[in-house]
């Protein structure tokens, strides 16, 4: 099968990709972490939904600003020493351009639309059109680093890389978290039954939609770079517990935190110890056992903390349901050879 996927190995114009990887990452943190403060502020300050100029505002923003400018800046000074456009942006970071040019436009707009319709409030803040397209440009500029690594064909991930799957993770996440089992929706599992049967059914209904929402998005990220590049030992619990970490502070649930490290820890063991099975049969199983052991350790925590009311067949179903999700996702990709990851030992 031909390989159609394969990246060109390219040089990167910038003379120190590594640090400039880096300093996009920690300046992509800055803006990511403004993100999930500003979310803090809407759950728990009232003032901060009373004006487009609120302080966490002004993080989220300067964040951006300062990784636009670092960005922006990177690509003036290339051309200025290359006479040209060509090659001017570092190798990966072209979409980033875009997502600065869309994040612009969204932040603009974010503003006039608070002026004409007033501040969002709950799920709305989730899907406004304004805050989508922040998403998006947002999405582009943070995952340059994980471009970057993809189209520099190297064999091991790289941590900058590792950050930016996080920060990905984290926005995905943040942009679900109505129906995010890191998110207050642990109303749907504690607490009493419903005595409403109807209720109760819609309630058990959503927690299940959580968890199999989630499980798609965990497997979906830790797949993709464990399918496309060797990882080292802890790149995994990294991926999971930064990403995890941004989406608990918003909502004050570090209790939980415990529970994501176990599942990124998790990851790292079945990426070790399902090495000497062919592909075929080691990545389904890997992605079923992923997001199934993360769902596992979720309700046991809940029910070590507080507890749980859905019945023994509804969290055992879940379980098994989440697993599914993952197993498929894994049987796409072992289907092509297009991610085959290189499997020379990692030096180092």
């Amino acid at each position: 099968m031909t390989n159609s996927f394969k990246p060109i190995a390219r040089t990167s114009p910038h003379p120190h990709a590594r640090r400039f990887d880096w300093t996009v990452v920690l300046l992509s943190g800055w803006m990511v972490g403004g993100i999930h403060l500003d979310a803090w502020a809407h759950h728990r300050v009232a003032e901060a939904l009373e004006s487009f100029f609120t302080p966490w505002h002004g993080v989220l923003y300067s964040g951006f600003l300062a990784l636009a400018a670092y960005l922006v800046g990177t690509a003036l000074l290339n051309w200025r020493r290359t006479g040209t456009w060509r090659g001017a942006v570092p190798t990966g970071y072209e979409y980033s351009l875009l997502g600065i040019a869309l994040f612009s436009a969204g932040g603009v707009g974010d503003m006039i639309w608070h002026l004409l319709f007033g501040i969002e409030v709950g799920v709305e803040a989730l899907l406004s059109p304004t805050h989508l397209l922040l998403a998006l440009g947002g999405g582009l500029m943070v995952a340059g680093p994980l471009r970057a690594a993809w189209a520099r064909d190297q064999g091991a991930m790289g941590w900058a890389a590792v950050a930016a799957s996080a920060y990905l993770l984290a926005l995905l996440s943040f942009f679900t978290a109505f129906v995010n089992p890191l998110s207050e929706a642990t109303g749907f599992f504690q607490g009493a039954r419903p005595a409403d049967p109807g209720l109760a059914s819609f309630t058990e209904g959503m927690g299940v939609t959580s968890l199999l929402l989630y499980a798609a998005l965990l497997t979906g990220v830790v797949l993709f770079a464990a399918r496309r590049w060797r990882l080292r030992g802890g790149q995994l619990t990294l991926l999971v517990g930064l990403s995890s970490l941004l989406t608990l502070a918003v909502h004050d649930l570090f209790w939980l935190w415990p529970v994501t490290l176990l599942a990124g820890l998790l990851a790292d063991g079945l990426y070790a110890g399902l090495k000497p099975l062919p592909g075929g049969f080691r990545w389904p199983l890997f992605a079923a056992l992923l997001p199934s052991g993360f769902t596992a350790l979720y309700l046991a925590a809940l029910a070590l903390n507080g507890g749980i009311w859905w019945s023994v067949h509804l969290w055992a179903g879940a379980v098994v349901m989440a697993g599914l999700v993952g197993w498929l996702m894994g049987f796409a990709y072992s289907e092509s050879d297009s991610l085959e990851p290189l499997e020379q030992p990692l030096r180092g």
